[in-house]
């Protein structure tokens, strides 16, 4: 059966709940570095301990992200998604209310429910919209991006405003996941079904129920098998192109508003730079995803970000501060395309609905658990050296074996289609 397409008010519905949503998806992450030397001296942090800290979204992203593709298969995208946004509520306002005890748990449950929907929301584009994925990711990327800015831009000042109340500037952002969570609820009356190997059902001719949205499975042999993406080359390849963009951008994430702070900017503009560079990623997350789908492939789309995010990161080290607005606009501007190309590869290196959620899991569940590496390491070498010299020669070598990879993720490949499992012996 064809993806059945919501009537003109739900598909605006739709979008409106894709907003939403994904702009909850790093506002609770980004808000924390502008703010972590006052984290530091308010609930007394070593340095060791802002490393943990900025390291738990990422492997909570990737730690948790497994169990997306399950979770959707017996409950359907949409209810996954809401119950993933009561999730993020929980964990915001735990780490707000009891910050000294709850910080590290309450942001990993946000971090946990973030997981969710980072692998379940570009699916549910594939199958829900098909004809307009590229448009609707890029949407996405922008209401994520847009999250990013707001919550890096006013960290310090909320904190500031609030008497350096570390309860409000924390539990602050369970309002918009609280408001995302009303927005989506409209969605939860479809059940988006992804296609599975099941045999066809007695009434299979017969259409669907209202609000469920299901794909054709006629093409798919009763019994086929699932596909195992990990034995396939190029999924290795999608994978380590996410896993390390996703490694610079947290490293620099983490650690950037440090960084100008150490270097003499006042904590304000620190935050308003961090602002800047997830700007400049808003720019790109609604133009390369569009880009990329009109392109025969992506090569030369990877050759410009990737040398955009390492002259980026030479340049808010290397050059003179007052430039620092230039470069990490341009940094911006890499990183956002290089999220984008990494989404958008995991949807386009796959043949089916079914093998780009697989795909995502795998490449998501690998990919943050390297980039894990990435803000612990900077911190790690940050306190051994006491410079951020080294850090950011680390972060460059990187970007080059990230060129490596997306040079490979980015030919016009897919990966095969699943095989129908062998039918089982005749009884004599």
């Amino acid at each position: 059966m064809l993806p059945r397409k919501p009537p003109g008010r739900g598909s605006a519905l739709l979008v409106i709940g894709i907003v939403a949503l994904a702009f909850n998806l790093r506002a609770a992450i980004t808000s924390l570095p502008p703010i972590f030397p006052e984290l530091a001296v308010s609930l007394r942090l070593s340095s060791a301990a802002l490393a943990v800290l900025a390291s738990v979204p990422v492997f909570c992203f990737g730690v948790f992200c497994v169990v997306a593709a399950p979770l959707s298969r017996r409950f359907g995208d949409e209810r996954v998604l809401q119950g993933a946004l009561v999730l993020l509520v929980a964990g915001l306002l735990l780490r707000g209310v009891l910050p000294g005890l709850m910080l590290l748990p309450g942001t990993a449950l946000a971090a946990a429910a973030i997981a969710l929907m980072n692998v379940l929301l570009p699916s549910l584009v594939k199958r829900r919209a098909p004809d307009r994925a590229g448009l609707l990711i890029g949407i996405y990327l922008l209401g994520l991006s847009a999250g990013s800015i707001l919550s890096s831009l006013i960290a310090v000042p909320v904190f500031r405003a609030s008497g350096g109340s570390v309860r409000l500037a924390l539990g602050l952002w369970a309002l918009p996941a609280a408001a995302a969570a009303v927005t989506w609820l409209p969605q939860i009356r479809y059940r988006t079904l992804p296609p599975g190997p099941a045999p066809e059902p007695p009434d299979a001719g017969l259409a669907a129920p209202p609000g469920v949205v299901s794909v054709d499975t006629r093409s798919q042999p009763a019994g086929a098998g699932r596909l195992r993406v990990y034995r396939h080359a190029l999924t290795w390849q999608v994978t380590a192109f996410f896993g390390l963009q996703s490694l610079t951008y947290y490293a620099a994430l983490s650690w950037l508003p440090t960084m100008f702070r150490d270097r003499g900017a006042s904590a304000v503009h620190a935050g308003t730079l961090l602002a800047l560079m997830n700007f400049g990623g808003a720019i790109t997350a609604l133009l390369i995803p569009v880009l990329a789908h009109r392109a025969p492939n992506q090569r030369t789309l990877i050759a410009g970000t990737v040398t955009a995010s390492a002259a980026g990161l030479a340049g808010v080290w290397f050059a003179p501060l007052g430039e620092s607005v230039g470069w990490i606009l341009v940094l911006g501007l890499g990183q956002g395309a290089s999220l984008s190309l990494a989404i958008y590869f995991t949807m386009a290196r796959a043949p089916d609905p079914a093998a780009a959620a697989s795909l995502s899991a795998f490449a998501q569940g690998t990919g943050y658990l390297v980039a894990t590496v990435g803000p612990l390491t900077v911190g790690f070498l940050h306190t051994a050296t006491g410079s951020w010299t080294i850090p950011i020669a680390m972060l460059l070598a990187i970007t080059g074996c990230q060129l490596a990879a997306g040079w490979q993720a980015a030919r016009a490949r897919t990966l095969p289609r699943s095989q129908p499992a062998a039918a089982p012996a005749p009884i004599p």
